[in-house]
């Protein structure tokens, strides 16, 4: 184990912009701070893990809690000398903490293959022991820079960020008193080989439609499911209850790049395949679909799958780099589905419905999902808080320590550039999950405002 400190003066910070995704508001006034950047290896495992600890420098800014941030994608967490949750942290008063977990970032899962052998001890990492790592000693630091004990201590996270959380409240218990743990990728086999079924369908019904054909589809459900809940807003308030069928596009025309294109059969009923989600070639369902009205142009480009889930068919699931998803059929996709479950749900799938140990010990654990994630489904955060209930004996018992809340219009990790339904307030959702941990209000709502900044609503959680 290495330990190196570097002083940062605090100040006023802007973040550069990422071509595609909104840009991160600017976190004035932020107290000067002590990074310290703490090594460590695991025998056996060829790693070397970067463990990131941010604290206030003035004791007097430290309001006694720990907040351990989560990553995206193969990102295990942000590191960089500009990573917005950690000042974030730092300017709420918390000790902040992020670990590598010795992979590399972004969306390069290169590093699970080695010599054409699947790297177990950073997959091991990056699926659940460098976060607990990080909890152990991110606490650590903390208490012996200040010489006193971290009071309370949170994770947050979206995506990985919230896998990562999922994976604490099973395997580690009393990491956290708190998880918020937003979108999360949970059920990782099942959903990551699920986003290539589009490239299966398009194969198998010959089509391969233009982005501007397959959000016509999404246009017209939202016009005939809208008005739904009573209220027309551009919104489909519950996917679920949405049953307008693809084919009633079949003959219409849209513009498309100045060409006039008639909807064919053939491409309503891969959107409609798309919708319901991957089956067996003998119509067992696999998996869920993305929900009516989420966009198409991650997950459904024909010829070019998402590279998050083509990365872990290459580097896990095949063990081949050479593998071309773009050749999928019905047939191998449920072939590839098969092996992926059986190899690696019992170390990454973070689908463990028994959480009583974690709520014995008095965690609680807060969701949000957007209704309109083109990149997870909901229904599998819905489909695993029923098996929580299942398991631990109805949603009384159940809402004492989770509750999950489902946002209509919201997009993956509720970027603002693609939702179109309220976003939860900046900081609410963290907010309420202190204020459930340390003076026991449990959430009956989150307060969320409009796109737009024009109508605030507050979102009651699931089930209601």
């Amino acid at each position: 184990m290495s330990v190196k400190a570097v002083s940062k003066p605090g100040g006023d910070f802007t973040f550069p912009s990422t071509p595609g995704l909104p840009q991160n508001p600017p976190i004035n006034a932020v107290p000067a701070w002590c990074d310290i950047n703490v090594v460590v290896t695991h025998p056996g495992a060829n790693d070397t893990v970067t463990i990131k600890v941010s604290l206030p420098q003035d004791a007097m800014n430290w309001n006694g809690r720990f907040q351990a941030t989560g990553g995206s994608a193969y990102s295990a967490g942000d590191l960089s000398d500009l990573s917005v949750p950690l000042i974030s942290a730092v300017k709420g008063g918390y000790v902040g903490a992020a670990t590598d977990a010795g992979v590399k970032t972004g969306l390069d899962a290169s590093w699970g293959l080695t010599d054409g052998k699947i790297n177990t001890g950073l997959l091991t990492n990056f699926a659940s022991r460098s976060v607990h790592d990080m909890a152990v000693i991110g606490k650590d630091v903390a208490n012996k820079f200040y010489q006193r004990t971290v009071k309370y201590s949170y994770f947050t996270g979206c995506s990985t960020g919230g896998r990562q959380g999922y994976s604490e409240a099973q395997n580690y218990p009393t990491d956290f008193q708190g998880i918020l743990a937003n979108a999360p990728a949970i059920e990782w086999n099942r959903f990551e080989i699920a986003t290539l079924w589009s490239q299966a369908v398009y194969n198998e019904e010959k089509v391969a439609p233009s982005q501007c054909e397959l959000a016509a589809f999404n246009t017209a459900a939202v016009t005939a499911c809208d008005p739904l809940d009573g209220v027309t807003d551009g919104v489909i308030h519950n996917p679920q209850d949405c049953k307008w069928d693809a084919r009633r596009l079949v003959g219409k025309k849209v513009v498309c790049e100045g060409e006039e294109i008639t909807i064919t059969k053939a491409v309503a009923d891969a959107v409609d395949k798309i919708w319901a989600g991957p089956v067996s070639p003998s119509g067992k369902k696999l998996w869920y679909g993305q929900n009516k009205g989420s966009a198409f142009n991650f997950i459904a480009n024909p010829g070019a799958p998402f590279q998050v889930p083509d990365q872990w068919v290459k580097y896990f699931v095949t063990k081949n780099p050479s593998f071309d998803s773009t050749t999928l059929t019905y047939k191998t996709f449920t072939q590839l589905f098969t092996s992926a479950t059986k190899q690696y749900d019992a170390i990454i799938a973070n689908n463990n419905p028994n959480l009583s140990t974690f709520a014995k010990a008095g965690g609680k654990l807060l969701t949000w999902h957007g209704q309109s994630d083109q990149l997870i489904p909901t229904q599998g955060t819905v489909d695993y808080r029923k098996h929580v209930y299942a398991t631990l004996g109805g949603n009384k018992r159940v809402d004492n320590f989770y509750r999950l809340f489902l946002l209509p219009g919201v997009d993956h990790c509720g970027t603002p550039l693609f939702s179109t339904g309220p976003l939860v307030n900046p900081g609410a959702d963290l907010d309420a999950l202190v204020n459930w941990v340390e003076k026991g209000h449990a959430p009956e709502t989150l307060p969320a405002t409009s796109v737009d900044g024009k109508t605030t609503s507050n979102i009651h959680h699931y089930p209601r």
